[in-house]
């Protein structure tokens, strides 16, 4: 409710309009944001994807803690949540914001949950990819909590911090609007969320009450 809100504000333009010019972005270029931010970041990001499928063979730290089955379950959870921000993105006509008029492109603002209407721009902007290299290992909060709630806790809020960094790095760029980063972050959560269900344990039935045991009284 709280992210459909934001849509209702119109506060992706305005945010926009802090970084982007009638001639575009100034950010767009800047060396740190595209080498550092973006590619360092992007490939740290698949380095760590690989390392959590390295390590359903070969645990270390708190991993070893977590079964098989579990540790495939956080790699895939970041997996999935990659694939299912990039399957989104190629089915949306929203264009990111350097490629509006206001801002020296083509394309006209449209509201990205108008799927079937075009705003003139190439469109796959919809959700941020970029920020679901982070997000994507929000949905790991569910596999750690079951051997540290402290340690899951801390995975999350780094997965969430990371992730509006990029965000907003992007928004600085002028690829993304802030919905986008924060839609985002609500797929990956949901993802997570959604194979926990299927890919959890189930809990063992608690044992059956014994028959009451007889004291004699006083």
């Amino acid at each position: 409710m709280l992210l459909l809100a934001w849509d209702a504000t119109g506060g992706d333009l305005a945010l926009a309009r802090l970084a982007g010019t009638p001639m575009g972005f100034p950010w767009r270029d800047n060396a740190f944001l595209v080498r550092v931010m973006h590619e360092a970041a992007k490939n740290l990001s698949w380095l760590c994807v690989i390392a959590l499928f390295a390590a359903i063979r070969w645990p270390v730290g708190l991993l070893r803690r977590l079964p098989v089955r579990a540790r495939a379950q956080l790699a895939f959870t970041v997996l999935l949540s990659v694939i299912a921000i990039s399957l989104l993105k190629r089915a949306s006509h929203t264009s990111c914001p350097w490629d509006l008029k206001e801002f020296g492109g083509v394309a006209s603002h449209v509201s990205h949950w108008a799927w079937r209407v075009y705003d003139g721009g190439p469109g796959g902007c919809f959700p941020a990819g970029h920020a679901s290299a982070a997000f994507a290992y929000a949905g790991g909060f569910f596999v750690l909590r079951r051997v540290s709630q402290r340690a899951a806790i801390a995975w999350l809020c780094v997965s969430l911090a990371a992730g509006l960094m990029l965000g907003v790095s992007q928004q600085l760029r002028g690829a993304h609007y802030m919905s986008h980063t924060l839609w985002t972050a609500w797929i990956c959560w949901t993802v997570g969320f959604a194979i926990e269900l299927i890919a959890a344990p189930r809990g063992s039935p608690l044992p059956a009450p014994g028959p009451a045991a007889l004291h004699a009284g006083p």
